[in-house]
Formats: structure tokens, C-alpha cells, sequence
């Protein structure tokens, strides 16, 4: 596999898992330039694209109309040769349990900085292990990228549980022509506490035993929760806590979802330990927000600065890959849970040759 002015990418390197996949094909396709990546997943128990990884392939090849090799099953290398960014109106299907927030996660930046308007539906799981599910990405992540500029309303159609998905959520981007800097170093006060507990085609009263679990787990934060609890549409079953705690200038989401054998109460408990553990830190916002933060960051006009509640291998990856398309260096201290970056200013209404010019 060879292509010529290719960005080459390790898929070992760090964390050593799909997101370096994620962002390396968003910012290909971004930049215009083709991506080389060897080594797929390499530090996981099975390497290799699986068909979540396929999907996020096909939806980008799709929008850029790129030259692909290697995209099969449990293939280790990949040559991603992207065109140009068509807006449109998209449909994908993942076929499995795997995540719908995750391909939307890779394609949301490239439309955003699309000419026009774009609509994306995806099918698959909603509310899955090891990925935000659709609530955090609509109460957690979307509010932050709109104080940045970037206009995305999102719905939810179909819930989609491991091990059927079948979920479908949907997406409008609004084309933006930059992104702002945002400045996240202050929590502040406590503004309120979101406590949403869901099943599907399960007993109710499961959800209510999850949320009575919660309101007792947290109750001496003083929070003053408003509480949800949802019989959601689902060709599955499945149960999930989810918690949104809001700041003056920051927040958090935390999930936990329901398995065989794990009772209301140990869900409500997994998510209840990560909201408490994340209001006694000094992060100003969650791990996980950061993780999917960076590249905006990366993308936007000025200095960008965000404290998070610890610096995970997973986040010093995400911005490796980022290192290596732009010319940019975040600043990054361990002990705070700090980052800052001077991002590129990127406009979507720059020619391809022009973003090639400025990038390099």
C-alpha cells in the first residue's frame, strides 16, 4: 500500500485503540490529505477493523467521495485518499450494536465545515458500552460546540441496545464558518443535576429503582436534581443511568447501563461513584468531553484552554493524532488536568487547495 504526500499514522501508538482510526480519517478528510494508517487497533485484545470502525470508513468515504483500500474486516492497514466535502443528506446503518454517536462523532467536524447544510440519519446502538451515548452527546457535548459556533440539533427516533442496536438518531449540521476558541478554566457554581433513567421492554419499576438509588447516592451534593424516568422505544432491552451536572462553566455526563446480572441498584451506584468522584476534583469539565473537545480546539480561531479532572492515556492519544495533520503542539499539564492550544483558524469557506496551503 503506497500513496503520495500521506500522512502515515501507527495505530499502536498510546491508547492503541479506534479512535486514533476516528480522528485520523475526520482530519484526512478535512485536510484533503491521504491518510496511511498500519497497525489498526493494535493494542486490542482483537486488532483489526471491526464493523463499527467499517462504518465510520464508508460514511466519510461517502461525504468525500475518497479512494479506499483496505477497508475489510480484521484488516490491519488502511489508504484513506479523501475529495472534496459533499453536503448532503446522509443515511448509514451500522448493521450491529455498534455506535451511532461514535460515526457521528467522526463525521460532525467535516460537515460542519461543509458550504451548505447537512442531514445525517445513522442506525445502530445508541446507548452502548465504551462510547457517549445519545444523551450525553445531546445534553453534554452539543451545548459546549455551540458556545464555539458550531449550530447541530440532534433527535433520537429508536433506542439501540447491545447486543441488537437497531437504534436510530439523527442529526442537522449547520455549516459554520469558524469555530471560536472556548475558555473552560472556571467551574464556578452549581447550577442543577439531570438524572434520566431509561429501559425498554423491561419493568418500569427497574428504572424507578435506579433513580430512587441515585437520588440517595447523591443527595448529600445538594444538588437539587430534576429526574426523568422514560419507557423508551427499542426492538431490544436494556436499561441505562444517566447523569448531567451542570456548573456555571462546566459539567460532567455519566452513564452506566444495565447487563444481565447487575442490578438497579449497581447501575445507579457505577454512575453515581464517577459524578461524585468528578464534583470533589478540580476538573471543570469530564474526561470524556475533553476527549472529544481537542480537536475542535485544534480547528478554532484563537487559544483555547479546558482543565478536565485528569489527563487519560486515551486524551494524550486523541491529541498525538491531531499533532500529526496540523501544525499545532497542545501545552499540557499532567498535575491540573490542563490544555491549551492555539488553533488554526480553519474556515469551511477555504478551497481545498487553500486548506492544503495553510495546513502544511
Amino acid at each position: 500500500m503506497q500513496a503520495k504526500k500521506k500522512v502515515t499514522i501507527d495505530g499502536r501508538h498510546g491508547e492503541g485503540g479506534g479512535q486514533i482510526l476516528r480522528t485520523a480519517l475526520t482530519l484526512s478528510s478535512i485536510c484533503q490529505v491521504p491518510l496511511y494508517i498500519h497497525h489498526i487497533r493494535g493494542n486490542r485484545k482483537k486488532p483489526g477493523l471491526r464493523p463499527q470502525h467499517l462504518i465510520a470508513i464508508h460514511s466519510l468515504t461517502t461525504i468525500t467521495k475518497a479512494k479506499v483500500q483496505g477497508a475489510t474486516i480484521d484488516s490491519h492497514e488502511l489508504i484513506f485518499e479523501p475529495g472534496q466535502i459533499h453536503e448532503g443528506n446522509y443515511s448509514f446503518h451500522i448493521g450491529t450494536a455498534g455506535s451511532t454517536c461514535l460515526v457521528l462523532q467522526a463525521t460532525l467536524p467535516v460537515l460542519l465545515l461543509g458550504k451548505t447544510p447537512s442531514q445525517i440519519q445513522i442506525t445502530g446502538g445508541t446507548h452502548v458500552p465504551w462510547s457517549p451515548s445519545f444523551h450525553y452527546l445531546k445534553t453534554v457535548f452539543l451545548p459546549v460546540l455551540q458556545t464555539m459556533g458550531g449550530n447541530v440539533s440532534v433527535a433520537i427516533d429508536k433506542w439501540g441496545w447491545y447486543p441488537k442496536g437497531g437504534g436510530t438518531i439523527r442529526a442537522v449540521i449547520k455549516n459554520t464558518k469558524d469555530l471560536k476558541a472556548i475558555h473552560l478554566f472556571n467551574r464556578g457554581k452549581s447550577r442543577n443535576l439531570d438524572i434520566l433513567s431509561a429501559v425498554s421492554n423491561l419493568p418500569l419499576n427497574i428504572a424507578e429503582r435506579q433513580r430512587d438509588q441515585s437520588v440517595k447516592r447523591l443527595e448529600h451534593l445538594g444538588l437539587n436534581p430534576t429526574i426523568s424516568i422514560e419507557n423508551a422505544p427499542s426492538s431490544g432491552q436494556g436499561t441505562v443511568l444517566f447523569l448531567n451536572a451542570q456548573f456555571e462553566g462546566g459539567g460532567g455526563g455519566f452513564t452506566s447501563l444495565g447487563k444481565k446480572g447487575k442490578t438497579a441498584e449497581d447501575v445507579a451506584n457505577e454512575a453515581c461513584d464517577e459524578c461524585i468522584k468528578f464534583v470533589h476534583s478540580k476538573g471543570v469539565i469530564d474526561i470524556h468531553l475533553a476527549d472529544q473537545l481537542v480537536l475542535y480546539m485544534a480547528l478554532a480561531r484563537g487559544r483555547s484552554t479546558l482543565i478536565t479532572e485528569r489527563i487519560t492515556e486515551h486524551l494524550l492519544t486523541n491529541m498525538w493524532v491531531i499533532e500529526q495533520f496540523l501544525p499545532l503542539a497542545f501545552d499540557i499539564e499532567k498535575e491540573t488536568g490542563k490544555i491549551e492550544v492555539d488553533g488554526i483558524g480553519l474556515k469551511s469557506s477555504f478551497t481545498a487547495e487553500a486548506q492544503r496551503t495553510q495546513i502544511t
